[in-house]
């Protein structure tokens, strides 16, 4: 895989750094391992990054080459594939199976999976994902299939270009049908895993919209969006206004529904790196949030 631009008199960039920088976004590390690894071409030649160019000029970075992922042991696993192409593996992950590997879960992760399928395609690379879900939360998760891709999610992250979008089934009705949560995020203290609201925290904002309510058994099934990316954010924002995530006993109660806390990453949205496209990609609810609802 390779991009490509070709100079033409519309063009404000004099050296190649500029395109490989200004048009490309590279960061420095991976144009580093570019550089070192002669991956960089003006014309069909390798060539220095400083290098001045001209009118027409055809510049050529290869993005694929082999990478050492020893360090993540391949298992075989039944991966239910959203989408996938050359540069990306889009996963609707199930509930009870952490994305990264672990002391704890040192052969039964996602990535684990991962590894097994990139193995079996013969791509030797770094397994790559985009987000992270709790172990169980279900739903999508995004591989990268090289750095450069990786970096061009992440920055939309950070951009607010990315779009993603939470189911959460609900203790509890709703007193507004529709709201914004901001309120600030931090580890709560003496505790290395549970979050909570402090105004000492990092920025943390969810818009949640109640799609439907259950009379009989009191729950509200809300769609969540979130606009930031903090560690169990929306449910910690959804326990903090009084409505914990049915069965998610960190933050909220045990529930006779369901075994784990019921949320299920249910869409994300981005433009793709390389076709410049928007890509929309949903997830099947799992059954046990299904039969729910």
């Amino acid at each position: 895989m390779k991009l490509q631009y070709i100079v033409n008199e519309k063009c404000n960039y004099t050296n190649l750094r500029e395109v490989l920088k200004a048009h490309f976004n590279i960061s420095d590390r991976l144009l580093l391992k570019l550089k070192k690894s002669n991956k960089i071409f003006v014309n069909n030649k390798s060539t220095y990054i400083d290098k001045i160019l001209k009118l027409n000029d055809v510049i050529e970075i290869y993005i694929d080459f082999e990478e050492d992922n020893s360090n993540i042991v391949p298992v075989k696993m039944d991966l239910n594939i959203i989408y996938e192409d050359d540069t990306l593996l889009i996963l609707n992950k199930p509930a009870g199976i952490p994305v990264h590997p672990s002391m704890d879960h040192f052969s039964d992760s996602l990535s684990n999976g991962v590894r097994y399928y990139f193995d079996s395609i013969g791509l030797k690379k770094k397994i790559r994902p985009i987000n992270r879900l709790d172990k169980n939360t279900s739903g999508i998760v995004i591989f990268a299939k090289n750095e450069y891709i990786q970096e061009c999610l992440i920055r939309q992250m950070k951009n607010g270009e990315f779009y993603k979008e939470y189911i959460a089934i609900c203790e509890g009705k709703f007193k507004d049908l529709k709201g914004t949560i901001n309120a600030p995020i931090d580890r709560k203290e003496n505790s290395i895993i549970e979050r909570c609201v402090n105004e000492n925290g990092d920025r943390a904002i969810t818009e949640y919209e109640v799609l439907s309510y259950n009379k009989d058994k009191n729950y509200s099934v809300v769609k969540c969006v979130l606009k930031t990316g903090r560690t169990h954010q929306i449910r910690v924002h959804l326990s903090h206004i009084g409505h914990p995530i049915l069965g998610d006993t960190l933050y909220g109660n045990s529930s006779s529904l369901i075994n784990r806390q019921a949320l299920h990453s249910y869409c994300v949205s981005f433009i793709h790196p390389i076709f410049k496209s928007k890509m929309c990609l949903k997830a099947a609810t799992s059954l046990d949030i299904s039969v729910i609802f």
